[in-house]
């Protein structure tokens, strides 16, 4: 576990951390977010005693990381992927982590496999692509079998291969019971990743909370309707205060096919066939109920009812609006 009690730093006249309290508890991938500026990365730098604190306390399984006996069985880190010697070769860059602790050169081989570079491992590191030195920072992140794991930007540069498998990983650490703390400017990525969400603006801590109740904090407000009779909709919803847009227009020239006199060409049945259920509409200013009872009362036929939720990073950006540094 992580634990900060009103972890605070400064620089001069700067507060780059704010007196942060939170804990990052094991067996769920926690994400670490928040705009550029925010204080993420000396935060994560103060957990692993590389910055000190003005203020507060960082500790990991109960104690400064600098006072474990072990610190890589404790905690493994990435937080710069470049930070190897540029004439080692990834083998070596491991073996000597390893010696340190006296793990036995069987484990470098271990994590080597574990991260797909047990083919390049004689390879020069200054040699090594954005993402295989990112595979090699999380080998060494791994050496120890770290009870705790924090991993900053950890899919940077890898391609989308690389960052399915790493995604598999932190969620395989997690159901290990490990504690997993990773940051990323990727909302998509966090979105399908992250069970629980650490959020800091400015140095503050602007959210400790999950997915899913961060996402529906945000009321989005817009319903998308489809109805082979939006005409009608469109005219009853906007009677009854709604705005509507259309939301699928036909491109020019792919409407429905006309007959020589103009009108669209009939079905089998003699009559026009919408194509998928009929026009997308795009409705706000009235709830997904109050759109059913209109189209009940208008006896209007919907093919598709369905209130939209907010992505994670639309409530990411509202939460963090205030807290931008460079607009």
């Amino acid at each position: 576990m992580i634990e900060l009690d009103a972890l605070t730093k400064r620089y001069g006249d700067t507060v780059a951390v704010d007196g942060l309290s939170f804990a990052v508890k094991p067996g769920q991938v926690t994400g670490f977010l928040g705009p550029n500026g925010a204080g993420k990365s000396t935060t994560m730098r103060m957990i692993v005693g590389l910055d000190r604190p003005t203020n507060g306390s960082a500790t990991v399984n109960g104690r400064p990381y600098a006072e474990h006996r072990a610190p890589l069985c404790e905690l493994g880190v990435l937080l710069d992927a470049s930070a190897v010697h540029k004439g080692r070769s990834g083998y070596a860059h491991l073996l000597a982590l390893a010696r340190t602790h006296g793990f036995p050169a069987r484990r470098v081989d271990e994590v080597l496999e574990l991260v797909g570079l047990r083919d390049v491992a004689q390879r020069r590191a200054g040699k090594y692509s954005l993402g295989m030195s990112q595979r090699l920072g999380i080998a060494a992140a791994l050496l120890g079998d770290p009870s705790v794991v924090l991993l900053d930007e950890p899919i940077n540069g890898l391609d989308p291969d690389g960052v399915l498998w790493v995604r598999t990983l932190l969620r395989e650490l997690a159901a290990e019971g490990r504690t997993v703390l990773v940051s990323s400017h990727l909302m998509s990525e966090m979105a399908v990743t992250a069970d629980h969400l650490l959020i800091i603006g400015r140095g503050r801590l602007l959210a400790d909370t999950g997915v899913d109740e961060l996402i529906a904090r945000v009321e989005v407000g817009t319903v998308l309707v489809r109805s082979p009779e939006a005409a009608h909709l469109r005219d009853a919803l906007v009677r009854n205060g709604a705005s509507v847009t259309a939301d699928d227009p036909p491109p020019p020239g792919r409407g429905p096919r006309s007959a020589p006199g103009g009108e669209p060409r009939p079905a089998s049945g003699g009559e026009p066939r919408p194509a998928s259920g009929g026009e997308l509409l795009r409705v706000t200013g009235l709830a997904a109920e109050e759109i059913g009872r209109v189209a009940a009362d208008e006896r209007l036929v919907l093919s598709e009812l369905t209130p939209r939720r907010a992505s994670l990073e639309e409530a990411y950006m509202e939460l963090t609006r205030e807290a931008v540094e460079y607009r």
